[in-house]
């Protein structure tokens, strides 16, 4: 695998503090970032990430968005799938769209796609990884389709965003011959997934990770800009009840915290068939996909 380039420069304690903070964020600033990875070293990354597994990027050119799937090679025979087959869809969280707490970034690639190692480390079944509008399509290009700010900040979980997600399910459970879908939502990828399994019946079981399941309530607990042009998925919660749901946060995530995912699950009702599962040792980012394929077998997810 091929690593990314990064530049090292001296910088005193003070200054590299504040770039460390400014630049890569308090996870990134644990795991002894130097210095913040192009959109280009970010995009070679996830290449590199899928090539260990044979799998290789596509596009999927929705209504409003061109979003970008990893996932293996299928052969277009449908008649040698399963019928009744189950595809396993891991949608990315926000990935890099802030740079401070209120400054946006100009693209929001992830620096460390959590959503896609996840779904590389998942031990059996079909699987495939869904990225979010704007991410690893080189915003700003001459050849990009136009992807505003918006869409990586107040918007994230638009109408349309979720529309051109579900449009985007439909091409993946064609090209694998599936029939029925698994939605695993890594953080703001929760919000999409579960907003997805609200309004889809295909949808057999939903898995959030860290996931943002009231964005109101998570913006006031920070202190943050509202995400006014943006669906929230609690306001959903009650269409969930009957679908088998699973909802993992880490005991250490002060990002988004355990409260969150149990507010989701009551907004449900005494006979929701969902589950809140407190992984001790993971935080936010740290350390899901090492721990997924452990994870992945004792929630017995249908594949």
């Amino acid at each position: 695998m091929r690593r990314m380039s990064r530049a090292h420069r001296p910088l005193s304690a003070m200054s590299a503090w504040s770039l460390l903070l400014a630049c890569c964020g308090l996870a990134v600033l644990m795991a002894g970032c130097a210095a913040l990875p192009s959109v280009q070293d970010r995009l070679r990354l996830a290449d590199d990430l899928a090539a260990g597994k044979g799998w290789h990027a596509s596009l999927i050119a929705t209504d409003s968005f061109d979003i970008i799937s990893y996932g293996p090679k299928v052969a277009p025979r449908f008649g040698q799938f399963d019928p009744q087959g189950t595809l396993t869809v891991y949608i990315e969280g926000d990935g890099f769209a802030w740079v401070t707490a209120s400054t946006p970034s100009d693209d929001p690639t992830p620096r460390d796609p959590v959503a896609l190692q996840m779904a590389l480390a998942q031990p059996e079944g079909a699987a495939a990884y869904l990225a979010r509008p704007c991410q690893y399509t080189l915003t700003g290009s001459a050849t990009a389709r136009p992807c505003p700010q918006r869409y990586w900040t107040t918007a994230r979980f638009a109408e349309h965003v979720v529309q051109a997600a579900s449009q985007a399910l439909d091409e993946l459970k064609r090209r694998h011959g599936a029939r029925r879908l698994v939605l695993v939502g890594y953080s703001g990828g929760g919000a999409v997934a579960a907003l997805l399994a609200a309004r889809r019946a295909d949808v057999v079981a939903l898995v959030t990770v860290a996931g943002n399941l009231d964005h109101q309530a998570w913006t006031r607990l920070h202190g943050v800009r509202p995400l006014d042009a943006s669906l929230n998925p609690i306001s959903e919660a009650g269409r969930l009840a009957r679908l088998r749901q699973w909802h993992l946060v880490g005991e250490q995530d002060r990002v988004v915290p355990v409260e969150l995912a149990r507010s989701f699950v009551d907004r449900q009702g005494a006979d929701a068939q969902a589950s809140v599962i407190v992984v001790h040792g993971s935080g936010h980012a740290c350390c899901w996909a090492q721990q997924w394929p452990s994870l992945w077998t004792s929630l017995a997810l249908p594949h």
